[in-house]
């Protein structure tokens, strides 16, 4: 074998393939131009109600991470983690609620309270991935640190519900769904689950409610009681509550009535003698005055005890928004998307920073679960167009390229998006180029143009409707007319411009 066949055999054998990892999605232009829309529609209601934006970084200390982790033993499950040079836990943010109680926490003294805040970004989970499941995710939080009003968690209901309405959701088509983790307490309590010893047992059984809407009552019955076997043979243990506390806990996720009013009265009877559910039965009384009085209370925002968010540090109100609409699946089976966000009442999470009560409440929509309903609603925010591609100065001579260039930096100055081609093919291959980048236009000088100080206008749009055109010969000839025409070097700009009003 000779030294070159040598060679490219090495390099043949060294190639890597090109392949994504499990869990991770790649996005094309189409995709974040949509999620941009979006974005942008969420963040003027956050601004609107008077939140502003901050940012954190992707990694945080794990131990700031804290109890989101699913085991401390173990940094590297549930999360990224990595250590650092010196020996320090780093971790992917596993969320953007734990990233702002320390960010909070750091710069307490600094901050207006109650301080609010919103926030988007990436977030990690180093779990398996499925259909749907992703290990890496966007959100869009909104938080308000420093008040232990109620009137806060109901702010944040409402400004959800507007949220889901400007990015094109219609009045009906979802609901904020409302429940108070103090009322829950007060019934377990009742059922005889309260004290230390009685945790663990707790966590099963708030894990088995929010598992309502996919399993229904008799899933969760048996996920109170000993346990449950799903279709693959895999079994969950239970909590182990007697049937008398299993009848307790499901009237409790039974109380939803035909009316806010109706509901409450209804909570008040489950709870029993505990104080703490009486507390937590007031807050929601309290938020369904607010929610009235603001023209709310017409079914968008409802009182629902099945709602139980599943991570533990909720203290108080909880909430999640839930679509209501029906589409078909890939199979043409009707779905509903169910929940695309939730959040709800947290005061003990920047204590664990300061070691004083610092109350906090707040709400996080999942970004790409909203926008594929979007798409399924057809909301303008999703299906719309994304940005035209850039104007391309083709190149017709390597000698001239001084001259192809002046022309893209006069259309940058103007403020047109433009780029010179840099390949080596052909005119055809090079339109073709344009086309491939969704080019609105092409500007062409060969050198009978140069000899005249002109340049030839390509319209990429109008040449497609001319290549497919069925007209009769006028309207052949006008539209060919415009499709292609010379212009002076000195009027580029404003020969581009034309073009880009026709379809921009």
């Amino acid at each position: 074998m000779t030294d070159t066949s040598s060679k490219v055999a090495n390099a043949a054998s060294a190639t890597v393939k090109a392949r994504l990892p499990r869990g991770l999605a790649d996005r094309g232009p189409a995709e974040i131009a949509a999620t941009h829309r979006m974005s942008v529609a969420i963040r003027e209601v956050y601004e609107l109600y008077g939140f502003e934006a901050v940012e954190t970084p992707f990694i945080e200390y794990t131990e700031t991470l804290g109890k989101f982790l699913p085991d401390l033993d173990r940094p590297n499950e549930g999360v990224f983690s990595f250590q650092d040079d010196d020996e320090q836990w780093l971790s992917l943010r596993y969320d953007l609620t734990a990233p702002l109680a320390r960010y909070v926490a750091e710069n307490y003294d600094k901050l207006a309270k109650p301080y609010r805040s919103y926030r988007s970004g990436f977030v990690f989970r180093n779990e398996k991935p499925g259909p749907g499941r992703f290990r890496q995710f966007m959100q869009f939080d909104a938080d308000t640190v420093g008040s232990a009003s109620v009137a806060a968690d109901a702010e944040i209901c409402m400004m959800a519900a507007d949220t889901l309405e400007k990015v094109g959701i219609g009045r009906g088509d979802y609901v904020i769904k409302v429940n108070n983790r103090k009322v829950l307490d007060g019934v377990l309590e009742a059922a005889g689950l309260a004290g230390d010893e009685r945790a663990a047992q707790r966590l099963i059984v708030l894990r088995a409610i929010d598992k309502l809407d996919r399993l229904g009552t008799d899933g969760v019955r048996l996920l109170l009681g000993t346990g449950r076997k799903d279709e693959s043979g895999d079994f969950t243990k239970g909590a182990d509550l007697a049937s008398a506390a299993i009848e307790r806990v499901l009237a409790f996720t039974s109380a939803r009535a035909g009316s806010n009013e109706a509901t409450i009265a209804n909570l008040r009877g489950a709870i029993g003698e505990s104080a703490r559910g009486a507390e937590g039965v007031d807050e929601l009384a309290e938020m369904v005055a607010l929610f009235s009085a603001a023209g709310y209370g017409d079914g968008c925002i409802v009182i629902d005890p099945a709602v139980v968010r599943g991570l533990e540090y909720y203290t108080g109100p909880v909430y999640e928004a839930e679509l209501t609409f029906e589409v078909k699946d890939e199979h043409g089976r009707p779905m509903r998307f169910g929940s695309v966000g939730g959040g709800g009442r947290y005061d003990g999470l920047v204590a664990r920073f300061r070691g004083e009560p610092v109350p906090a409440t707040g709400f996080s929509i999942g970004v790409s679960r909203l926008l594929a309903a979007l798409q399924a609603v057809k909301s303008p925010i999703a299906t719309g167009k994304g940005a035209p591609g850039p104007v391309v100065v083709l190149v017709l001579d390597r000698a001239e390229m001084p001259r192809y260039q002046g022309f893209v930096t006069q259309l940058r100055q103007a403020g047109i998006r433009a780029e010179l081609y840099l390949g080596a093919a052909g005119m055809n291959a090079q339109l073709k180029y344009a086309d491939k980048r969704h080019s609105p236009c092409a500007v062409i000088q060969g050198s009978n143009e140069r000899d005249k100080g002109e340049v030839s206008i390509r319209d990429l749009v109008l040449g497609a409707e001319l290549a497919a055109s069925t007209k009769d010969r006028a309207d052949y000839l006008e539209l060919r007319s415009r499709a292609q025409f010379a212009a002076p070097e000195a009027g580029l700009v404003e020969a581009v411009r034309e073009v880009l009003g026709r379809h921009v």
